[in-house]
């Protein structure tokens, strides 16, 4: 979906039921890496949609991968970074499908991660926490305790979805967890492999719409009790 060779960039977007903001989540990406010096492809896994969230991705001109069956956030995040693996990306990126993500910020966190040294970019909405309500501000950062805590991995938005990767994360980087709890898992396991990872701000971009999608403060009960169950696992044995 672009031009030329020096690197090669996956954009990557898990998407359940997105029919009604999709097409404009990958125009707008378009709209920002049109331009760009790098050939990119903006990917689209359709984790088992009941709408057409797939064919209004295909017809913005997105290449399409399809769930028969839902799988999860983190199953759907694996599907693509796959692909881009596969497919000898040097660079994917991940995103939101309800638009929460500025492409603005996905694309600096492209160049960010083409001229430093991590391998793993975590885009920040608790740098500034523009945007957020409290009640998100408070369950993004328990989880992030959370995760600092049992994996010893300490960044401020465990849980943001806006994530660039290096070649070097994409062929190394795997994680075992299927829902939401991937986030947290993802960095863990970045830690355990020694992947540099790094931070950088972004804002969030909440509708009424993006707001009913994801995670709630509820759900990070479950969250919370699948990690620590994948800790103690790991820790005395399978």
């Amino acid at each position: 979906m672009s031009k030329k060779v020096e690197h090669r960039v996956a954009l990557v977007i898990p998407a359940y039921n997105e029919a009604s903001v999709i097409g404009d989540v990958i125009e707008g990406l378009k709209k920002s890496f049109e331009d760009q010096p790098f050939y990119y492809e903006i990917i689209v896994v359709d984790d088992g949609s009941r709408d057409g969230t797939a064919d209004v991705a295909r017809a913005s001109g997105a290449t399409v991968i399809k769930h028969i069956l839902n799988t999860g956030s983190g199953g759907a995040t694996a599907t693509g970074l796959s692909y881009a693996q596969q497919h000898d990306f040097h660079i994917a990126a991940t995103l939101d499908a309800d638009g929460q993500h500025d492409p603005a910020d996905v694309l600096r966190g492209v160049t960010t991660l083409m001229n430093g040294e991590v391998d793993l970019l975590i885009g920040s909405r608790l740098m500034t926490s523009e945007g957020m309500s409290r009640v998100k501000v408070l369950g993004n950062k328990g989880l992030s305790l959370i995760t600092n805590i049992l994996f010893g991995v300490n960044v401020t938005d465990s849980q943001s979805g806006l994530r660039i990767f290096s070649k070097s994360a994409l062929d190394r980087l795997r994680w075992k967890t299927s829902g939401y709890e991937f986030c947290s898992e993802m960095l863990w396991r970045a830690k355990q492999i020694g992947l540099q990872l790094g931070e950088y701000p972004i804002r969030a971009i909440y509708t009424d719409y993006s707001k009913v999608k994801g995670q709630n403060n509820w759900n990070a009960f479950n969250i919370i009790k699948t990690l620590i169950k994948r800790r103690v696992v790991e820790l005395f044995g399978e």
